[in-house]
């Protein structure tokens, strides 16, 4: 039902700061739990942050208090600000779609923007 593109990766020094997008297209986007995770080369995918669509959100503990995430339902996209960025915060960030219905659930997920932090 959706379709997902990140944008906003980049090459920042540590201690820098981006904003990851997740735009979404299709319907009733504003109805989707929007997950944002990231993933390294020989390690597990990990939840970065989550929100819901009433606006209720979820940080892993490693982002904590640094990178807030926000939607913006009329841009049918979602945010997320990263600061404070370290080396270990390098990583593709992927945006996860989810949606449940009477039909079943939904996922989608994007292609993926890669965050490269180093000096």
């Amino acid at each position: 039902q959706v379709q997902l593109m990140e944008s906003g990766g980049g090459l920042v020094q540590p201690g820098g700061s981006l904003r990851l997008s997740c735009a979404a297209s299709g319907s009733d986007v504003s109805r989707y739990d929007i997950d944002w995770y990231r993933q390294t080369p020989g390690k597990q995918r990990e939840l970065v942050a989550a929100i819901t669509p009433s606006g209720n959100k979820n940080y892993a503990v490693a982002v904590q208090g640094r990178a807030p995430i926000s939607r913006d339902n009329a841009k049918k996209t979602v945010y997320l600000q990263m600061s404070s960025l370290q080396p270990e915060d390098a990583a593709v960030y992927m945006c996860l779609a989810k949606r449940s219905t009477f039909a079943g659930t939904y996922t989608t997920w994007g292609q993926g923007t890669q965050v490269t932090v180093s000096s």
